[in-house]
């Protein structure tokens, strides 16, 4: 499992691919920050959740299924990701990508000022597939809490936390990204009151 990747390259290839496209394939997305590990596989699908795309009815729900097919494979110690042809086939706007990625950039930016390489031992396998475990918590959270707008966005923020920590190799982020899924898995209950 890679990481040390900067978020900014991230939301710039997810850019890249939307510019130009009237539409662009979910596995062409994967093929593209696939080579960059399962980090931007997780961080990205949340991000996009958390743009005002993730408001449209039914997408926060699919990208918590991608997220939870990411996390089994993190789980299970795969090096490449596979996902469902059906998956693979469904497509997003390339204009809302390039959209969203453009909304993200300053903050990828920030990103990665901030983090990178510290307590390398919270970044280890070990650590990230219990963090992929408490990824797959939270995306069973998503379906019931996407009745409330943008409720699913609690959730989606500590995948996008989990996943930044991945690619920056951030193992302090990473602790902050689990302490902050704790609270999460705690406070989605009280949002469907």
């Amino acid at each position: 499992m890679q990481s040390g990747h900067k978020a900014e390259e991230t939301t710039d290839q997810i850019a890249d691919l939307g510019q130009g496209n009237d539409e662009v394939r979910v596995g062409d997305m994967i093929e593209a920050l696939g080579r960059r590990g399962f980090g931007p596989l997780l961080f990205v699908p949340a991000m996009i959740e958390l743009s005002p795309i993730g408001g449209i009815p039914g997408v926060p729900t699919v990208l918590a299924l991608i997220i939870a097919l990411i996390a089994v494979q993190i789980i299970l110690g795969r090096s490449h990701f596979w996902l469902p042809d059906i998956l693979e086939r469904q497509t997003v706007s390339g204009k809302a990508l390039s959209k969203a990625a453009g909304v993200l950039n300053p903050v990828a930016q920030r990103m990665d000022s901030w983090f990178g390489g510290r307590l390398p031992a919270m970044v280890g396998p070990w650590v990230q597939r219990l963090a992929a475990a408490a990824v797959i918590a939270h995306c069973a959270t998503v379906p019931p809490l996407e009745i409330i707008p943008f409720a699913s966005s609690v959730p989606m923020l500590s995948i996008a936390l989990i996943g930044l920590a991945m690619m920056a190799g951030d193992g302090v982020l990473m602790l902050m990204a689990l302490i902050w899924a704790v609270c999460a898995l705690i406070l989605a209950p009280y949002l469907l009151i």
